[in-house]
């Protein structure tokens, strides 16, 4: 990074299969959240997008960007803040250029740096460096912040980091000195969604002297 400024990792919330409006609901009024990724998983376009109409605006009041990792067309009719493609380069290119304009667009799936690369030289808003549901042991993926680390390092496109499924692990994350780290079981799993929030909220903050000591 060419700024000494230390960054302040910010939290991502990843939507679980089957939530509700008001388990999300809980989770954002824990305290700071980015964004809300919202996978499509096995939906069909008609159940996602019924989904996606009770929850955008969910996230949207708690200030929080709402982005579909789905059927583009989708977004567009919720109203969302912007779409997640996971894929090859080329679909991404075709969304950025649809799109980009309108809302944001971020990139999935890259699991080397030649793939990040590739992805990056398209200029998304992000790169999201972890899978979807695959937060399923306490700490996050080594391969995962390995590559977090070296973009953050090397690139200005932000990115995100997939926690693990553990709330402690997003201090791990932070770490790295990544723009910003995402949960899903940590949150979603946890008894008290809000307090989890809250409690990864206060890591964060901690971290940032770590991170101040390494610049």
């Amino acid at each position: 990074m060419t700024d000494d400024t230390p960054i302040r990792c910010r939290l991502v919330l990843i939507a679980p299969e089957g939530v509700d409006p008001a388990a999300l609901e809980a989770a954002l009024s824990g305290g700071d959240v980015a964004s809300v990724i919202l996978p499509q998983y096995g939906l069909d376009d008609g159940a996602f997008q019924k989904l996606a109409e009770s929850l955008v605006p969910v996230i949207q009041a708690r200030g929080a960007a709402a982005m579909i990792a789905g059927d583009t067309r989708v977004a567009a009719r919720v109203k969302a803040d912007g779409v997640h493609v996971e894929g090859k380069p080329d679909l991404l290119a075709d969304a950025i250029d649809r799109l980009q304009d309108k809302m944001m667009v971020g990139a999935g799936g890259a699991k080397t740096r030649d793939d990040a690369l590739a992805l990056g030289e398209h200029r998304p808003d992000y790169v999201f460096f972890g899978r979807f549901g695959y937060d399923n042991t306490p700490a996050p993926h080594h391969r995962n912040l390995t590559l977090g680390a070296w973009w953050a390092e090397m690139i200005e496109v932000p990115c995100i980091v997939m926690g693990g499924s553990d709330i402690a692990s997003v201090g791990d994350v932070s770490r790295t000195g990544v723009e910003f780290v995402a949960v899903s079981a940590a949150v979603f799993g946890a008894e008290d969604p809000a307090a989890a929030v809250a409690e990864a909220n206060r890591l964060l903050d901690e971290a940032i002297p770590t991170l101040e000591a390494e610049t």
